[in-house]
């Protein structure tokens, strides 16, 4: 692409800031004079770095669009200085008598300089926090899932497994109790079918029984008392219990991904869940073994 097409298209660009002191033809700005308030070209601008005076009193900046900011509102001066501890432009006066007077001052040009300098130097850590593997997003969002996910997993496995117990222990007495109601089923239909009324007389008490008996039973009632029973209670009781304390640790667990603040109580008692502030939201490690929560109020 030429050198004119180029220059063209810079003139005609919106962003592009134009010399003030060309005629016709307006050619791009070099610089900016921040007291004379104008844009120059190569060109013009030359009397600003050949002429002494206006060399050291005449700060340059960037090409830039003047709206009228360029003088401090306080004192109508040339805004020439930057005060690094309240990042402000000021001028002379706001410098050596106002309220700016015992700070940082710089030059436009030298705090542009360590101020740049500080940019990058931040960037640099930035870029550092973003590329370890401990606040790796992705990588969080993983290791946290998968924590989350097992333990899911167990209180899915405790309620799974005391379902089961519940479901087994009772199987066998119901299906006793089903066997009642078989028999009564048969003896009825055995009184209804016999013809010989000597004989359907024999055998109605013992229809009657079976039918009181089977009307008797309760299928909801569960096991008959005994020790056995006795037993298959406490193995459920225990089991429930573990899967309370996993129902808590998975339902803690969520408050404090979530809200992490307000709910550092949960954490439980001599578990190893552990919180890395470092990374880009409350990392943890679900604990592998349960255990009670302590409850300290807020």
């Amino acid at each position: 692409m030429s050198d004119s097409i180029q220059t063209k298209r810079r003139r005609t660009d919106p962003q592009t800031v134009l010399c003030d002191m060309c005629a016709e033809d307006r050619k791009p700005a070099k610089k900016t004079c921040m007291k004379c308030e104008i844009s120059m070209c190569v060109q013009h601008l030359q009397a600003h770095l050949t002429t002494p005076v206006l060399l050291q009193t005449h700060p340059l900046t960037e090409p830039m669009a003047l709206c009228g900011n360029t003088k401090c509102s306080q004192h109508g001066k040339l805004l020439e200085y930057y005060c690094l501890d309240d990042m402000t432009c000021v001028c002379v006066s706001c410098a050596i008598e106002d309220q700016h007077r015992l700070h940082n001052m710089k030059t436009f040009s030298t705090a542009h300089k360590e101020l740049l300098e500080k940019l990058k130097a931040e960037q640099l850590i930035l870029q550092e926090k973003t590329d370890d593997e401990n606040v790796s997003l992705e990588k969080w969002e993983k290791s946290e899932r998968g924590k989350l996910g097992r333990c899911s997993v167990r209180l899915i496995e405790a309620v799974t497994k005391l379902r089961d117990i519940s479901l087994t222990s009772v199987q066998s007495s119901v299906s006793a109790r089903m066997v009642s109601l078989k028999t009564s089923k048969s003896s009825l239909e055995a009184a209804q079918k016999e013809k010989d009324t000597f004989r359907f007389l024999q055998m109605y008490s013992q229809v009657h029984q079976d039918v009181e008996e089977a009307k008797a039973e309760d299928l909801s009632k569960g096991l008959e008392p005994g020790s056995h029973r006795d037993k298959l209670v406490e193995e459920m009781r225990q089991n429930g219990e573990k899967m309370v304390k996993q129902a808590s640790h998975f339902w803690g667990s969520l408050l404090i991904l979530v809200d992490p603040e307000h709910h550092q109580e949960l954490v439980p008692t001599g578990s190893d869940l552990i919180f890395e502030p470092q990374s880009l939201g409350p990392g943890m490690s679900l604990p592998k073994t349960t255990g009670r929560f302590s409850t300290v109020s807020g």
